[in-house]
């Protein structure tokens, strides 16, 4: 295997996604520096994390190693994503800069707390964050980041909603104003849940049963509720207990 080569599909689909050295770090529970020297060629990754590189960049591991093949588009992760409660009184009380200047507050400190947890942001819309975490135990770092973005108390009304599944991450739009996005029925299904969560979850945290049936979760999470989704189909949500806080973040 041409290590150049190689290193050189990684920095391209890499970049064609808008993601950083650091993203696929943090995704991948690796250094930086590791990725760094996988891009110049000097290091390949270890087997055991070929494949989820490959998921994370939307390729078959074959086409890393230069087989051309198929390309895959989706892989396993946690969606992480939120909305403040009364954001709309908010602005239509505040001149468009300062609230700009306010959102901006608010959204450094999401970014850093996902990131923190080593997960993905990718997007901000109006009062919304968009991110995710992907790799071993996304599950899990979704739900600490989560927590410890309540446990800051910078951002009254936030809520976050989490729901795993498969997403697509790739280049969303025209040529010429593309960005990346995560698309699919996983992060839809974590839209459609956040409105009741913001009106029946008082931690101001919901997670539906494909994060909190993970088994090392399940203790932490009380069921709240369902919501409807398409026609008669429905899906539990739930919240953290108490002492998910302690567990997840090591403090009361």
């Amino acid at each position: 295997m041409d290590m150049k080569e190689f290193g050189a599909r990684i920095r391209e689909r890499r970049e064609l996604l808008r993601l950083r050295q650091s993203d696929i770090a943090g995704a991948l529970q690796i250094s930086v520096q590791a990725v760094s020297k996988w891009e110049r060629g000097e290091n390949a990754p270890d087997i055991t994390t070929l494949p989820e590189l490959a998921r994370l960049l939307g390729v078959s591991i074959e086409w890393l190693l230069g087989v051309t093949t198929p390309e895959s588009d989706t892989f396993p992760a946690t969606v992480f994503c939120t909305s403040i409660n009364g954001f709309a009184k908010r602005a239509a009380s505040m001149p468009p800069r300062d609230l700009a200047a306010w959102t901006n507050v608010v959204f450094f400190s999401l970014t850093e707390t996902v990131k923190r947890f080593d997960g993905v942001p990718v997007k901000y819309v109006g009062d919304g964050f968009l991110g995710f975490f992907a790799g071993n135990d996304h599950r899990r770092r979704a739900c600490s980041a989560a927590l410890a973005a309540q446990a800051l108390g910078v951002v009254p009304g936030l809520v976050i909603t989490l729901n795993s599944g498969d997403i697509y991450l790739g280049a969303i739009g025209h040529p010429d104003y593309t960005t990346r996005d995560i698309l699919g029925e996983t992060v839809n299904t974590a839209f459609i849940v956040m409105p009741w969560v913001g009106g029946n979850c008082p931690s101001g945290i919901g997670v539906t049963g494909s994060v909190a049936g993970d088994p090392a979760l399940k203790p932490l999470f009380a069921k709240k509720g369902q919501v409807k989704l398409h026609g008669p189909e429905k899906v539990d949500v739930y919240e953290p207990r108490a002492k998910a806080t302690t567990a997840l973040l090591g403090k009361v």
